[in-house]
C-alpha cells in the first residue's frame, strides 16, 4: 500500500487514521505542531520546514488534516487552510509525491439551503471564513492537478463523532470506522485526478450524494439511524430547526458572524 505523510496527526481524525490505516497495510508518518507528540514537528504554513519534512519522508501520498478546526479571522483561515496546502503541494511537486488527500468540509457549501440531496458538483457556497479557506484550498488543489498532474481528492467532511447527538448529525455523521475506509479508498483509487467526495457515513437520512465517493471505492458501512430513537426522544427545538435549515448547520447561523479582521 502507501507510505503516507499525515499532517495534523494528533487531532481527532488524525489519531483515528494514525491507528486505523496501518491495519490496511499503509505506513503512516505523523506530522503536527511542536509539542503534539508527532514524529515530525512542523508548522505546515512554513514552506521550508514542509519541504524538509517531505524530503526526509519521501512519501507516496499526503493526507492533509492540519488546520484550525473551527471559525477564526479571515487572515488566520487563509493561512491555516490555503497557505499550508500550498506549502505541501509545492513540496510534493519538488519531491515527486503524486497524491494528496485533503480534509475539506461541508462548510465549503454550508450556506446552501437544505432542500434536496446535494451533489459534489454544486457551486461553492461557504458559510464562514473557515468555509472560505476550504473552498480556496480546493481551488489550489485543482490548480496543481491541472498544472502538474498530481492526484488530489478533497473530502468534504460532515460531523466526525463517535456517535451523533443532534438531529442534524443524523444526516451528517461520519463514523470513525468509515473515516478510515474513506481515506483508504482515496489513497488507493486509480488515477482519480481531481475529485470531491462527501465525508459521511451511509446514513438513512443523509443529505449528500455518496456516489462520487463510491466511484473511488469508498463504501461506507455505518448508519446513524441506530441512534435516532434516543435523539428524537427529546422535543425538537428552535435550535434544531435553525441548524437544519442550511447544509452547514450552526456555522450558517448568526452565532458565527464576526468581523474578518480581528
Amino acid at each position: 500500500m502507501a507510505k503516507v505523510l499525515l499532517t495534523g496527526s494528533s487531532g481527532a481524525i488524525g489519531s483515528t487514521l494514525f491507528s486505523g490505516l496501518p491495519g490496511l497495510g499503509h505506513e503512516v508518518i505523523g506530522l503536527d505542531l511542536p509539542g503534539q507528540g508527532a514524529a515530525l514537528s512542523v508548522d505546515c504554513t512554513d514552506p521550508r520546514a514542509v519541504d524538509a519534512a517531505m524530503a526526509e519522508v519521501r512519501p507516496d501520498a499526503v493526507i492533509h488534516l492540519a488546520g484550525i478546526p473551527t471559525e477564526s479571522s479571515l487572515p488566520d483561515a487563509l493561512s491555516s487552510h490555503v497557505l499550508s496546502t500550498g506549502a505541501l503541494l509545492e513540496a510534493m511537486r519538488h519531491h515527486g509525491v503524486p497524491r494528496i488527500v485533503y480534509a475539506s468540509s461541508n462548510h465549503a457549501v454550508g450556506r446552501t439551503p437544505r432542500t434536496v440531496q446535494l451533489g459534489s458538483d454544486v457551486h461553492a457556497r461557504p458559510d464562514t471564513y473557515y468555509g472560505v479557506g476550504k473552498v480556496a484550498a480546493e481551488a489550489l488543489l485543482h490548480l496543481y492537478v491541472d498544472r502538474y498532474g498530481i492526484d488530489a481528492i478533497s473530502t468534504r467532511i460532515g460531523s466526525f463523532l463517535d456517535q451523533p447527538t443532534t438531529r442534524r448529525q443524523l444526516s451528517t455523521w461520519l463514523s470513525p470506522a468509515d473515516t478510515v475506509r474513506m481515506f483508504d479508498a482515496a489513497l488507493t483509487a486509480p488515477s482519480p485526478g481531481f475529485a470531491v467526495i462527501y465525508g459521511v457515513s451511509a446514513n438513512t437520512r443523509g443529505w449528500w450524494d455518496l456516489a462520487p465517493g463510491r466511484a473511488l471505492g469508498y463504501d461506507p458501512q455505518d448508519d446513524s439511524e441506530q441512534y435516532a430513537a434516543g435523539i428524537e426522544a427529546e422535543p425538537e427545538t428552535d435550535t434544531d430547526r435553525a441548524q437544519g435549515a442550511f447544509v452547514g448547520g450552526p456555522f450558517a447561523t448568526d452565532e458565527f458572524e464576526r468581523p474578518p479582521f480581528d
